[in-house]
Order: C-alpha cells, then sequence, then structure tokens
C-alpha cells in the first residue's frame, strides 16, 4: 500500500501525545473554550477526538477573494471544484484550497453560506449560515468525531457536526444548518454550465502549497484515519457512496449503471473526468473519479439540483448506521 497521510499523520501523532487521545470531555477543553457552554450537549464526550491541532490552526477562509471564470489560471480541467449557484450566482470553490482551509464563509447574491469540505470524510456541503435571524461565521475546532470536522461558530462558540449541519455542544445544540445544493465537479463542468462565474483563489498564494494533497494515497488506504467506529460491510471503508440525506449508493455501482431513477424520483448520474482530491499527492493527477449529479424534476418537468454528498462509505455509515448502502 502506499504511503498516506504523511504531514496529516505527523501532525495528529504530536497532536495525540499533547493533546491527549481521546479527549474525554470539558474539563481538558475549558482552557481553550471557555465560552461553550459545556452543560448543553446532545452527542458524548468520549466520541470527539483531537484531530492533533487547535482552534483554527487549519484556518477558515474570512474574506474569500474571486477571479472570473475565462480568467481562472492553474487548474486542471479535470480538477475538483464545489460548485453553487444561489439566485443566478454562481461560484467554483476548488478542492485544491478547500483541502487547506475546510470552510470558507462567503456570502453570495445576498445569502451568507459556509463551503465546508472534510478531508477524512471527503465530505463537501454547503450551508446558509443564518440561524434564528442570526449569521454565523465558522471556523475549526481541531476536533473530530467519527473522523468528521467539527466547525464551531464564533458568535457562541458552539460546535456543529460538519457531516449532518446539527448543532452538538454548547448554547446552540439542537439547532440545524440548513444545506444548500452544491456539485461537486469538475472545474471543466462547473465553467461549460457558469461560464460568467467565478473562482476562488488563494487570499495567499503563498500561504499553503496549493495544488497538492497533504493526505496522499488515502483513497487506498485500507482503514480511514482516527475513526473507531464499525465499519459499513457491503464495500470498503474508502469506497465512495453518494448520499441524499439517509439514502446512499454505491458509486462504483453508479459508475456501472451511469443512470439510476429512484421510485420518488431521484435521478443519480455518473460522468467520468473529476480527479480524486486525496489519492495522488498533486490533485491534478489523481485518479478518475468521476462527475455525480443527483437532481429530480420539477413541477414543470425541469430537472432541478438535489442537494447530496459524495462521502467515503465509513462515514455516511457512521451518521447513519441502519441505513443500507445500495450496490445492486
Amino acid at each position: 500500500m502506499r504511503p498516506f497521510l504523511t504531514i496529516a499523520a505527523l501532525v495528529a501523532v504530536i497532536g495525540l501525545f499533547v493533546f491527549g487521545q481521546p479527549q474525554a470531555g470539558p474539563r481538558q477543553w475549558q482552557g481553550e473554550w471557555p465560552n461553550t457552554d459545556f452543560t448543553k450537549h446532545n452527542v458524548a464526550f468520549d466520541e470527539i477526538m483531537s484531530g492533533g491541532v487547535r482552534k483554527d490552526q487549519i484556518p477558515s477562509i474570512d474574506v474569500p477573494k474571486y477571479v472570473a471564470v475565462k480568467n481562472a489560471e492553474g487548474l486542471a480541467p479535470t480538477e475538483p471544484v464545489i460548485g453553487l449557484t444561489v439566485n443566478g450566482k454562481s461560484r467554483a470553490y476548488p478542492l485544491s484550497i478547500l483541502i487547506w482551509h475546510e470552510i470558507v464563509n462567503d456570502e453570495i447574491a445576498g445569502v451568507p453560506v459556509a463551503v465546508t469540505f472534510c478531508p477524512l470524510c471527503n465530505a463537501a456541503v454547503v450551508f446558509d449560515r443564518r440561524v434564528n435571524g442570526k449569521t454565523l461565521e465558522f471556523g475549526t475546532t481541531g476536533k473530530l468525531r467519527h473522523s468528521d470536522l467539527i466547525m464551531y461558530d464564533r458568535q457562541s462558540e458552539t460546535w456543529w457536526q460538519q457531516f449532518t449541519g446539527q448543532a452538538i455542544i454548547g448554547e446552540m445544540t439542537g439547532k440545524e444548518l440548513r444545506f444548500l445544493p452544491a456539485r461537486l465537479e469538475s472545474f471543466a463542468k462547473f465553467k461549460a454550465r457558469a461560464p460568467k462565474g467565478d473562482v476562488l483563489i488563494p487570499t495567499n498564494p503563498y500561504m499553503r502549497r496549493y495544488g497538492t494533497n497533504p493526505y496522499g494515497g488515502y483513497d487506498s488506504a485500507n482503514e480511514p484515519f482516527l475513526y473507531r467506529g464499525e465499519m459499513p460491510g457491503v464495500v470498503a471503508p474508502l469506497a465512495r457512496v453518494v448520499a441524499v440525506d439517509d439514502r446512499a449508493w454505491s458509486v462504483d455501482y453508479l459508475q456501472i449503471e451511469q443512470r439510476i431513477e429512484t421510485k420518488d424520483g431521484l435521478i443519480l448520474t455518473w460522468e467520468k473526468g473529476q480527479n480524486s482530491a486525496l489519492d495522488s499527492s498533486v490533485i491534478a493527477e489523481g485518479r478518475d473519479v468521476g462527475n455525480v449529479l443527483v437532481q429530480r424534476r420539477d413541477d414543470k418537468g425541469n430537472l432541478v439540483d438535489v442537494m447530496y454528498r459524495v462521502d467515503f462509505a465509513f462515514a455516511f455509515h457512521a451518521f447513519y448506521p441502519k441505513s443500507k448502502i445500495i450496490v445492486e
């Protein structure tokens, strides 16, 4: 097996010695999180682990910069981006940037959004940042649950699970962020459908090794990193699944079928031409994992996007243990 997580593993090992693993609860966290209300929580504290970094050491992007898609440079046509369209305005967020920052706090067409990517789960999701009339700004806690990013909001320092959009510890426990439909697609596909769109660029191009993958070879790992839960069984832990709410289909199965239409009107499609961000050390050289899209027809018969994720199977199973992954 190829080496993987060369940088991340070193950081995590150091973190485990410094912060302990697993971190059992508020007694260990209070010094770093004096404003978080640990009396309110809906998950067990011992499910939370250190990711090897402290609060905001993986820095969110809070003042994003863009160029017009026609002027974008340095992106291969097959590189993965999160393509977001809100009220006719489109933006692409390259995973070559998000893999280093995990969260972009943005506003598009008047809607405040959080564009997020958890590399360890391959979970790329977009949220509306408004909750109960307040606009929140998100950062990284440095903590993981089921190997998934735990975010926090800077207003109340409540902790939020990226995979589900739920507040799990703190003042806002029980609240949920609203998901927005977005596509995990190749840059070429985004450019073709949004020729007047914008593309996120690094605020400081020298801050990180943008375009490289610090989790080199993770796609080929036998087991997920910093995960202690059950495995899905029907597919390999790091096989990709396409998930809509609590339903999931194997991407390998979808690749064979090319198109799957469900009884309730979901239309799932697969097309070649997108690099994995978590394979080669250079993202543009990653293996082709294809473009997945999920849509349904509206009342007028037009195809509209449905909110979906393309996750690693272990992560979907961890958060939806009673759901079956459809493989045939």
